[in-house]
């Protein structure tokens, strides 16, 4: 006698919380309670006779066979939805939620988006900003692009975009900076990363400045005081071409240094699915072409 068919709407509570790793949001994306979410992965988890979470005291993980079971379950969501897309036309584009650095999407990402769209008008791109510090499954992203070495756990990540890093500040401060020594008599903006005005002064040969000017927690911030002539910032430069090309931002001296790049990152205990691949391969090819 053939076994009864598993619940598709207990496979889609699994799907939906293993990829927020979060049952509350899984519960909000599927217009459902909580505790029916909680309920009906309960119940696959009895007819599977396996745990398929670790429950935590803030959201949840996989255990071996959740993380088994979901691409499986991932991919096959995945087929219908693109299977459906051929009867519902442009109602049916795939809704792709990526994470990005405030100062990136401004300065390099959003100018580039009418492009991708008109290659991509199935794919629904959401961006929502950030400052470099996220949690993709608490946040229920599909994507994040941040700065730095590349090195987050658990995650997988394609490297996007170079950039070198020097001062940067108003027209009339310029002229007050014959050499980098002169950095000494002016305020350093700084941002949360305090190596960063040491490492440039160190490739600039520069010894006894200290930064101590004020801190800010994104570099548009940093921008935007160095442009009121608050004081020289530390920015990466392929990301404020548009102010340096309009002179309300110079640079003073040729000298850059290397911090890190951005990346495009996905958490490795997901499928990569075909928007997100769609997207991460013109993202590379739009780096490419920058570079």
């Amino acid at each position: 006698m053939p076994r009864p068919p598993l619940p598709l709407n207990a496979l889609r509570a699994f799907e939906a919380a293993a990829r927020h790793q979060n049952l509350t949001r899984a519960a909000l994306e599927l217009c459902v309670s909580q505790a029916a979410l909680s309920h009906q992965i309960r119940t696959l988890e009895q007819r599977l006779g396996v745990a398929l979470f670790h429950r935590l005291p803030r959201g949840v993980a996989l255990t071996e066979e959740g993380a088994a079971l979901y691409p499986v379950l991932q991919d096959a969501f995945d087929r219908i939805a693109e299977g459906m897309q051929r009867f519902l036309g442009a109602q049916g584009r795939q809704v792709l939620t990526v994470g990005a650095v405030a100062t990136f999407a401004a300065g390099w990402l959003l100018p580039r988006l009418p492009a991708f769209e008109a290659a991509h008008p199935d794919i629904e791109l959401r961006v929502q900003t950030h400052n470099n510090r996220i949690d993709l499954a608490s946040e229920g992203l599909d994507l994040a692009i941040r700065f730095g070495d590349g090195d987050w756990q658990g995650q997988a990540c394609t490297p996007v975009l170079d950039t070198p890093f020097a001062p940067l500040c108003a027209p009339q401060l310029a002229e007050r900076l014959r050499g980098p020594g002169d950095l000494a008599g002016v305020p350093l903006l700084r941002s949360y990363r305090a190596d960063e005005w040491p490492r440039w002064l160190g490739a600039a040969g520069v010894a006894g400045v200290e930064a101590r000017g004020p801190v800010f927690d994104s570099s548009l911030a940093l921008a935007a005081a160095a442009a009121a002539g608050t004081g020289v910032a530390l920015l990466p430069l392929r990301l404020f071409a548009r102010e340096r090309g309009e002179g309300r931002l110079l640079q003073p001296f040729a000298q850059t240094v290397d911090l890190g790049r951005y990346w495009l990152t996905r958490l490795r205990s997901r499928a990569e699915r075909e928007p997100a691949r769609r997207f991460r391969l013109w993202l590379e090819e739009q780096g490419r072409a920058a570079e």
